[in-house]
């Protein structure tokens, strides 16, 4: 797939993009569920791509607590569905 057309591809999406776009195309039998996990506000707030070369003062261990958190409940779900 070109560069340049991964920016609408999901498969290729990062927070919070990704939840943006599940939001608009969320359907089958597990809409409901995903849904659910998209309109969390707080699954992977403060989540940017762009930090990953962020000054580590930049980045508060409070966000990096959450980021986990939130990982580990998306996880869980994975095991759920």
């Amino acid at each position: 797939m070109p560069s340049q057309d991964r920016r609408d591809d999901p498969y290729y999406a990062h927070f919070p993009t990704l939840k943006s776009l599940l939001l608009d195309t969320v359907s089958g039998r597990r809409a409901g569920a995903l849904r659910q996990i998209a309109e969390t506000a707080s699954l992977f707030q403060n989540w940017d791509t762009d930090m990953r070369y962020a000054p580590t003062v930049e980045i508060e261990a409070r966000w990096v607590k959450a980021w986990k958190n939130s990982a580990e409940e998306l996880l869980s779900q994975m095991d759920a569905l």
